[in-house]
């Protein structure tokens, strides 16, 4: 996938986040390093289950209309504590905030560049 391509894929994952009031976006460009499962992770949270699954949906049909893409796989959806998309290069995980801060997926990558995306009021 092509840098242009993807940037376009993560403008539209986050603006499906941002319709459903996802918080506390980061987007965690892994393109430095090694070892790396792919390019970007674009990691948000959602105050419930029900909005985990609401953003999940949002980011689908965004990407989907923007983009003409479909994700790969899509984990998590039974529970809604952490939902995992998968769009090759680009990652998508959806957390309930306890999760969030439990595994921390921002800070795994002590190398990998952070950008945080402000909430929208």
């Amino acid at each position: 996938m092509a840098k242009k391509e993807r940037e376009s894929i993560i403008n539209s994952i986050i603006e499906g986040i941002q319709e459903k009031k996802g918080e506390s976006i980061t987007v965690v460009d892994l393109t430095g390093l090694e070892d790396a499962v792919c390019h970007y992770f674009v990691i948000c949270e959602g105050g419930t289950p029900n909005q985990t699954v609401a953003i999940l949906d949002s980011v689908r049909e965004t990407v989907k209309i923007k983009e003409n893409r479909k994700p790969y796989f899509t984990e998590g959806t039974r529970y809604a504590h952490w939902i995992a998309m998968d769009y090759g290069d680009v990652m998508v995980h959806i957390f309930i905030p306890e999760l969030r801060k439990f595994y921390d997926l921002e800070h795994l990558w002590a190398d990998a560049l952070l950008e945080e995306i402000p909430n929208i009021v």
